[in-house]
């Protein structure tokens, strides 16, 4: 009887493991230290910048340098903040993101591949509107590291540029000398500093 409790111990034990081993490190971005940008020429001679203040993320990695990062990534665009409340309500209209039937924009990356060093590629899915396109960004991480407070951090920078008109983003006027006032690529830049989710 003894020999039999014994195997089951043994057997309920390495069936933990297995499940522990399997369950990926889950990862939450601490909004104080990160940030949600956006660029995009205004009258061709300049640029207009912005950002998103309200998101959440779900990210899970369990390797020291990230390359089995899986991201979902939503952002509420009623939040867009160009420093200008005309513009960021005309932003919000159906000209633009139509925030009435699509209030969320959704990010799910499905590969975090390093180039070199701490260079990157990121590859998922964005949508916007009722659009989705697969993209590709330029990443960076900063590392994992123990932080004063006994917890576990990890720092990322995802960069890029979309064409909005694939999202049907489209809206513009002509300029007198021929240009568009908007430009029609937007460059994006995500910081994330991000803190390792402590275990029950």
């Amino acid at each position: 009887m003894e020999k039999i409790v014994r195997i089951v111990t043994n057997i309920s034990f390495l069936l933990l493991s297995a499940f522990a081993q399997g369950q990926s490190i889950n990862w939450d971005v601490d909004p104080v230290h990160s940030s949600l940008s956006f660029s995009i020429d205004h009258l061709v001679i300049s640029e207009t910048i912005g950002e998103f203040s309200e998101y959440s993320a779900d990210i899970k990695s369990d390797k020291p340098d990230f390359t089995d990062a899986l991201f979902n990534v939503s952002i509420q665009v009623s939040s867009i903040n160009t420093k200008d409340d005309q513009r960021d309500e005309h932003l919000r209209s159906a000209d633009f993101f139509n925030v009435e039937e699509f209030p969320v924009i959704t990010f799910r990356g499905k590969e975090f591949k390093k180039v070199n060093n701490n260079k990157y590629e990121v590859i998922g899915d964005l949508t916007i509107r009722d659009i989705t396109k697969s993209v590709k960004f330029d990443g960076q991480f900063g590392g994992i590291v123990n932080d004063p407070w006994g917890g576990v951090r990890a720092g990322l920078k995802i960069s890029g540029e979309i064409d909005r008109y694939d999202f049907g983003l489209k809206y513009n006027s002509v300029l007198e000398a021929g240009g568009l006032a908007i430009g029609q690529n937007a460059r994006i830049e995500c910081r994330l500093e991000l803190v390792k989710k402590m275990s029950n």
